[in-house]
């Protein structure tokens, strides 16, 4: 899934606070031409809209960036999202640009289907991990991947090795690891 976020450049002497009083959250995108960061500002009300439709998640939803008043029209990823302690306000954002990447590393969550053999038979399944890190380039961050279940029966697993990923995806985390099971009730 690929979302557009309008932006303006930020001038470097205004003040975070006069930003958020005027409806805007200042951001930063990190990796645009190079390891120069750029300072940039978000209508408030467009930001929150978009996470909230759309169920964004840090560090793993793909937004293209298009600046108004600018030369940038990246493509970037959730890095960090600040929110105020004391109200329900966004009061930073961090892109990190990926158009230079060759391959990045995210979390990407499970999504488990079907009802296992063994629930059937009266066991319980045990989620023991709802991601898994893995290594892909840009073009071919997935938002999600789903884990079949219906075959697993009481006393069997699936390990982060015996997941099924997509071609041009690498499971960075131990292939040991299980991350479903089924147990006896």
């Amino acid at each position: 899934m690929l979302l557009t976020l309008p932006c303006k450049s930020r001038p470097e002497k205004q003040k975070p606070r006069a930003l958020r009083r005027s409806g805007q959250v200042p951001a930063t995108v990190y990796g645009h031409k190079g390891a120069e960061s750029t300072p940039i500002t978000i209508s408030a009300k467009d930001l929150e809209i978009m996470l909230r439709r759309h169920r964004v998640v840090v560090g793993n939803t793909l937004i293209e960036l298009d600046m108004q008043d600018g030369d940038l029209k990246e493509k970037a990823l959730i890095q960090d999202l600040q929110m105020h302690p004391c109200k329900n306000q966004i009061y930073h954002i961090s892109f990190f640009a990926i158009a230079n990447q060759k391959s990045i590393e995210l979390n990407i969550p499970l999504h488990y289907t079907g009802v296992a053999a063994g629930v059937k038979a009266g066991g319980s399944m045990n989620i023991l991990k709802n991601e898994i890190r893995v290594a892909c380039p840009p073009d071919k961050i997935i938002d999600k991947l789903d884990v079949d279940v219906t075959q697993l029966t009481i006393g069997k697993g699936i390990h982060v090795g015996d997941l099924q990923l997509p071609d041009g995806i690498k499971a960075v985390s131990d292939p040991s690891v299980l991350v479903v099971t089924i147990l006896r009730k």
